[in-house]
């Protein structure tokens, strides 16, 4: 293992990628290292959740930022963080922004889907998992 000096915590906004927060701030605070939360906003498109394609709108990364911030504000005391959203795919989105920061680690949640459900939605942890450049720490949900 590394000296880790930039965390990447994706936040879907679900209550198990805000409890990863705290686990992400351990080893932030460990390693000295800055913690980047991110959210990816997911942009419908034909062939997905949509009839029609629907374009980007800015009062989504808005809205996203925003309470990523608030968010950070109120769990990150001591943190050096900072907050990035993308629009796109989850999963890809993720892999992008591990390149583009140079992140020496993922921190992230585990939704705990399994059999037909896990099929269908597919696992957004396990294709980062596969396919990041860097170590990966999947936090399962509490149950």
């Amino acid at each position: 293992m590394g000296d880790f000096r930039k965390i990447l915590c994706p936040v879907d906004f679900s209550s198990n990628s805000l409890a990863v927060l705290d686990v992400a701030k351990d080893v932030a605070l460990k390693y000295e290292a800055k913690l980047y939360l991110l959210h990816v906003a997911r942009i419908p498109n034909p062939d997905m959740d949509a009839p029609i394609a629907i374009a980007p709108h800015p009062h989504w990364e808005r809205t996203a930022y925003d309470r990523l911030m608030r968010i950070a504000r109120r769990k990150l005391c001591g943190v050096t963080y900072e907050v990035v959203v993308k629009e796109g795919i989850p999963e890809s989105g993720i892999l992008e922004a591990i390149n583009e920061l140079g992140s020496d680690l993922v921190v992230m949640a585990s939704h705990g889907r399994s059999g037909l459900t896990r099929f269908l939605l597919g696992s957004v942890a396990e294709e980062v998992v596969r396919r990041a450049l860097c170590p990966v720490l999947v936090v399962k949900p509490n149950k």
